[in-house]
């Protein structure tokens, strides 16, 4: 006879693992966002659609795919004044999204007033504060005029996040470690930058395999072209998943 109960115990732990996988939609058209969906054969629930998917198709696919009971990570990393930022993150919630990030080099004012803008939404998305993009190194920091390692400015724009009332956040995985020290078990880090064992970094700085980086704390894992550019997006989702499950 089947074990019922361990058959139970299995699906338990992979819808939590499968919750817990962000593919990104980095392709051109709503068409082939949906084209893209059916191959991956229902292994995953949550996509991110970013700046793209979105310019080219507009707030529609947004409004489609959540009707359709995916849960979309709206990635328009939204930097500009308080008041225009205030109003963005309005009409991002009443398109469905669960998630949605902004810049949290916008400063102190510009994050609370994001934070207010959600304050009263039913099934308002949780606000992501991104620190600094996974493709910056060193190099790149420098060249900004930031006078701080890549790390040490996560964890200053994490800090003010916090002090404005955000409590979650991007950033690469190798600062997920100390962001978690920070934030404590409430909050919710997603981290891009993630590659499969033997995979093609692209132009990714700051990785991490899936397992290193839920063990070092991610809420959520994103991944993009590992999935997307695979010849079979299904097998290569499967096979994330399965490593994810690795990491507990």
């Amino acid at each position: 006879m089947p074990d019922l109960k361990n058959e139970a115990l299995e699906l338990a732990q992979h819808r939590s693992v499968q919750n817990r996988l962000i593919v990104a939609l980095d392709v051109p058209t709503a068409d082939a966002a949906l084209t893209f969906i059916e191959r991956l054969d229902g292994q995953c629930t949550w996509f991110k659609v970013g700046l793209e998917l979105y310019i080219a198709a507009g707030p529609a696919i947004v409004e489609k795919l959540a009707s359709r009971g995916y849960s979309i990570f709206l990635d328009l990393k939204l930097h500009d004044i308080p008041n225009t930022v205030a109003s963005a993150v309005r009409a991002a919630a009443n398109l469905g999204a669960r998630m949605l990030t902004i810049h949290a080099a916008g400063g102190p004012s510009m994050l609370s007033a994001a934070r207010e803008a959600v304050e009263g939404i039913s099934a308002a998305p949780q606000l992501l504060a991104v620190t600094v993009l996974t493709s910056m190194n060193q190099a790149q920091i420098t060249a900004i005029g930031v006078p701080r390692s890549p790390q040490d400015q996560v964890m200053l724009l994490a800090g003010m996040g916090l002090e404005s009332g955000i409590n979650g956040f991007v950033c690469s995985p190798q600062e997920v470690g100390a962001l978690r020290t920070l934030t404590g078990p409430d909050g919710v880090l997603v981290i891009p930058g993630i590659r499969p064992a033997g995979s093609d970094l692209g132009d990714q700085q700051r990785i991490a395999t899936p397992v290193q980086a839920l063990r070092e704390g991610a809420s959520y894992l994103v991944v993009g072209r590992p999935i997307t550019q695979s010849p079979d997006p299904a097998k290569a989702a499967a096979a994330i998943l399965e490593e994810m499950s690795r990491a507990f």
